[in-house]
């Protein structure tokens, strides 16, 4: 019952508005049928009443404690009665008692099942038919026969209703379980077989195309032998970037076909290959400026070197797209248990200060995974800048991704 108070809070809160409701109104009026027409003592009709009237609600969390209080005060109540004044009501069970006996009946075997249910309803039972045998002159014979079979008709009912309804409501939360399973595999399904699409037509075209463009250029000094050293150094470097681009294609490749989401592991780049990352930049005609990289930061976690190099490769690609032939300063420091990424250029006329594409998204990205901060912008001194600060933290990242 706890439990689906925790998922339909709503629905639970109803129920027990309605459960206390309704051991209110029994409490009213059992207390005045107990003493008006039975002749019980007032005080002892309201301690008893209480606790009949108590024990639906304490037995949803007491099992135990609401089981026995119902027991102990069903089998005393009956006793409690003017014999005199008894005999021309029903005995041993007045019909407001009986509706509580229902009541307690019901949900006890609802929360608890019907085990606990079925041994409240056989003591309360006994005790009915303990109580003619024991006070013979409280109730006439035919009127305390048919009382005791009214209460044994009414307590079973009470219990089969309450099993039904019970079993209803768990089928019905097992179906909407195995619906949510399904509807989360559907989804992952449908994940996975988009990252397939995208991996096929990343194979098929971007891949093929790089591969290409690999090959012509390594062999451009043997089909054209014409080539001077420096032009040949060139398609050399051609080459080599192009070949480097295929390893990040099947590294790429290899996580979106990887179902369960986790990459292969392999060797990511890290703050030690940004000097290597800067020098095919320059080799490709721009030009880079690199600050020495402390050795602090070589102490930075996986994930924050990680983040690091692929910030600085986005923020160098966008600095020789947007602001073709513009100098750029690459620096990256760190300072306690923050590493500071900086990347700046001067700004370019010719590109609109609003492009922040899929490049700046995914530094982003980035940042916000190790929970840092990332400005990408102007400075205000007609430079365009990109700033990320890293925190050093233990955090659960997926290193294998590229």
């Amino acid at each position: 019952m706890i439990r689906r108070a925790r998922r339909r809070p709503a629905a639970c809160t109803v129920a027990y508005a309605g459960l206390g409701s309704t051991a209110a109104v029994l409490w009213l009026v059992l207390v005045p049928v107990q003493t008006a027409l039975y002749g019980t003592p007032l005080p002892l009709a309201v301690v008893l009443v209480s606790a009949l009237c108590a024990a639906p609600l304490l037995v949803i969390s007491h099992r135990r404690t609401g089981t026995v209080l119902f027991c102990v005060a069903a089998l005393l109540l009956p006793f409690t009665v003017d014999s005199l004044q008894a005999r021309p009501w029903p005995w041993p069970w007045s019909v407001p008692a009986m509706i509580a006996l229902v009541l307690f009946v019901g949900v006890l075997t609802f929360v608890h099942g019907w085990r606990p249910g079925l041994i409240a309803m056989g003591v309360s039972v006994i005790g009915s038919v303990l109580a003619p045998v024991l006070v013979p002159d409280a109730g006439t014979a035919g009127s305390t026969l048919a009382d005791l079979i009214v209460t044994a008709a009414l307590a079973p009912v009470a219990l089969l209703v309450a099993m039904l309804a019970s079993s209803r409501v768990r089928v019905a939360a097992e179906l909407s379980q195995e619906r949510e399973l399904s509807a989360t595999e559907h989804s992952r399904r449908l994940l996975v077989e988009e990252r397939t699409r995208i991996a096929r037509e990343l194979h098929d075209v971007v891949a093929h195309s790089m591969s290409v463009v690999q090959v012509q250029a390594a062999t451009a000094r043997y089909r054209l032998p014409d080539l001077d050293d420096g032009v040949a150094a060139e398609f050399d470097g051609i080459a080599g970037t192009a070949r480097e681009a295929l390893l990040e294609m099947r590294r790429l490749l290899g996580v979106l076909r990887t179902e369960d989401h986790v990459a292969p592991l392999s060797p990511q780049s890290e703050l030690a290959d940004i000097p290597e990352l800067v020098e095919t930049f320059r080799r490709a005609g721009a030009e880079v400026a690199l600050a020495p990289i402390d050795a602090r930061s070589a102490a930075a976690p996986t994930a924050v070197q990680i983040a690091a190099f692929r910030i600085v490769q986005e923020a160098i690609s966008n600095a020789v797209r947007h602001a073709p032939g513009a100098a750029i300063s690459v620096s990256v420091s760190s300072r306690g248990d923050r590493t500071r990424v900086r990347v700046v250029n001067p700004l370019s006329a010719a590109a609109p200060l609003d492009d922040h594409g899929h490049g700046l998204r995914g530094m982003q990205e980035r940042v916000n995974l190790l929970e840092g901060t990332l400005h990408a912008g102007p400075d205000g001194e007609g430079r365009w800048a990109v700033d990320a600060h890293l925190p050093w933290k233990t955090i659960e990242v997926d290193e294998g991704n590229p």
